[in-house]
């Protein structure tokens, strides 16, 4: 393969990856609490380019551009007021905490609900999390009533405090699917958020930008396609030639 096809492999390898990518990010656009991800470029460098005398006669490309890292934006995305007293919205950092099938989980997602059982959980069912440890548990007696810094109320009576939860190195956090994260390092009390009350967070996706970004990486990926077949189409005319001069 010669260095025009090597090149334009490459690059169509990494813009399958931007799409797989942004096709993710479109998908989740209307999952509450979902944060976006984007990606970083960078180029690879051969080993030939760094030492001439190790690519013969044929010299491979020595830069090639790869995605080097995916990463999450975390910025907040807008807060909609639903009217359903279980919806919270964290305005300002942190997450709050959930018992998910595996160990704690992560997220900004606060469309939450009770449980057959009076338990505050997610709309998968997971429990969420009390400050301290523990369950929240209905009263039954009520309305709902959630303070700014995250304690809940039911007929005048607390029932618990959320438990908010920040990273110091957010950008280490995985994703576990459904807008939940986890985390291998242990987190920290979180500070200067605020607790909305009958609103969600929705996703920070802007559908319009992603579908813009997805249709520019496709019509890339197009021209290096036709780069690789133009350049299969040179070397074949090349070989046929030379069959020709050469009988």
């Amino acid at each position: 393969m010669d260095p025009l096809m090597i090149a334009a492999a490459a690059g169509m390898r990494s813009r399958m990856e931007a799409l797989e990518m942004l096709a993710n990010n479109l998908a989740n656009a209307a999952t509450a609490g979902f944060k976006l991800d984007r990606e970083s470029y960078s180029l690879y460098v051969a080993e030939e380019a760094l030492n001439p005398a190790l690519a013969g006669e044929a010299p491979l490309p020595g830069l090639l551009p790869v995605i080097e890292k995916h990463w999450t934006d975390f910025r907040q995305g807008a807060l909609v007021a639903t009217g359903n007293p279980t919806d919270l919205a964290l305005s300002g950092p942190g997450f709050f905490v959930v018992e998910g099938p595996h160990g704690p989980l992560y997220t900004r997602n606060g469309a939450l609900r009770w449980s057959s059982e009076g338990v505050l959980v997610t709309a998968e069912g997971y429990p969420v999390r009390a400050a301290g440890g523990g369950r929240i548990r209905s009263s039954g007696v009520g309305t709902l009533e959630v303070t700014p810094e995250g304690e809940l109320r039911q007929g005048g009576q607390a029932i618990g405090r959320l438990e908010i939860v920040t990273f110091a190195a957010p950008e280490r956090l995985e994703k576990a699917g459904g807008g939940y994260f986890r985390s291998a390092e242990a987190p920290a009390p979180a500070s200067g958020y605020v607790i909305e009350q009958g609103k969600i967070e929705n996703s920070n996706v802007s559908a319009p930008e992603s579908a813009v970004r997805l249709i520019n990486v496709l019509r890339q990926f197009e021209m290096l396609q036709r780069a690789v077949m133009l350049g299969g189409e040179m070397n074949r005319r090349a070989i046929e030639e030379l069959a020709r001069v050469n009988p």
